[in-house]
């Protein structure tokens, strides 16, 4: 499984937000603070407002601010917005496994493990957990 960059920049998206509460963050500093194309973050963004994650703010000093408190996000939130499930393997999306193969194979735990693993990390890591870890870190300029 791999996350596509619609996912990663979704959180890195939320992340700003959350290291900025109570304040209206614009898509260009988002951009440019994350070095990401403006274009592609405003493609986010309309994902992440539909679906009540951020709201919007009209004006000049406008932009965007989280809806709820950074602890009521999970990092698996957001990736399963942008991305869709997380199984590792096409038989684990569903509630009911629909493989003929289910009940004979003996790959299914490893990918039931596997699930359960991604599962547990993403969804136990919050956005304010991330807003704490990066708080954490060293403020080295970008080149």
């Amino acid at each position: 499984m791999k996350i596509s960059t619609k996912g990663r920049y979704a959180l890195r998206m939320m992340l700003e937000f959350a290291l900025h509460p109570g304040e209206c963050t614009k898509i260009s500093q988002v951009a440019e603070r994350q070095q990401i194309s403006v274009k592609y973050l405003e493609q986010i963004v309309t994902i992440l407002c539909r679906a009540g994650y951020v709201k919007s703010v009209r004006g000049a000093q406008g932009g965007y601010l989280l809806s709820r408190d950074p602890s009521q996000y999970t990092v698996g939130q957001i990736l399963r917005l942008t991305e869709g499930s997380l199984a590792p393997v096409v038989c684990l999306e569903e509630e009911e496994n629909p493989c003929s193969r289910s009940g004979r194979c003996a790959t299914l735990k490893v990918w039931e493990k596997l699930n359960d693993a991604i599962n547990d990390v993403v969804d136990h890591v919050t956005l304010a957990d991330l807003v704490e870890e990066q708080k954490s870190m060293p403020d080295i300029p970008l080149m």
